[in-house]
């Protein structure tokens, strides 16, 4: 089943940053439809509520990596640097700002990272099945190989013997 518009658009916003999926501050807000400013507004509020698995704050290098990804650059012109969620943060940040807006949206956040799961384990399970491919195949090459040439030896004729094989009929004699 095809992933919904919506979901298809959370997913283009989540990337792999230290090893995890994360959404940043800025799209989490414009998802949930609140201003950028409200947003980390409740963070620091609920601090409590955001332990580091939950949310970061990225470093001048990881922010310069991102601008420099991105031609263009929507985050620009910030005096922080952006927070980064992870899944568990994204859904607590609708909690904190309880809006209907963000806890409509929480749903697609959520279905959009379960998605990316998903389809990482595939990848995964099927980057196994080719690793497993090329061990028999590396094990076959040598097999293969004694086939080829035990195939090749019986197509050479064989060496000529000094005896002839058959009846063979005297040579007639010659009459002088």
């Amino acid at each position: 089943m095809p992933a919904p518009k919506s979901a298809l658009v959370v997913e283009s916003r989540i990337f792999v940053l230290r090893g995890q999926k994360v959404i940043l501050d800025s799209d989490l807000a414009e998802l949930y439809g609140v201003p950028v400013k409200r947003l980390n507004e409740q963070i620091k509020r609920n601090r409590e509520r955001f332990p580091q698995d939950f949310m970061f704050q990225l470093s001048a290098e990881e922010q310069q990596s991102l601008r420099s990804q991105n031609a263009t650059s929507k985050r620009g012109g910030r005096r922080y640097l952006p927070y980064a969620f992870t899944e568990h943060g994204a859904i607590m940040a609708a909690t904190v700002l309880n809006s209907e807006r963000a806890v409509e949206m929480s749903v697609f956040v959520v279905r959009a990272f379960v998605r990316l799961r998903e389809m990482l384990s595939t990848n995964q399970q099927l980057s196994g099945k080719i690793d497993e491919l090329e061990r028999r195949l590396d094990t076959h090459d040598a097999s293969i190989q004694d086939l080829i040439e035990a195939i090749r030896e019986l197509m050479e004729p064989p060496p000529a013997s000094g005896r002839p094989i058959g009846f063979q009929l005297p040579a007639p004699k010659k009459e002088s």
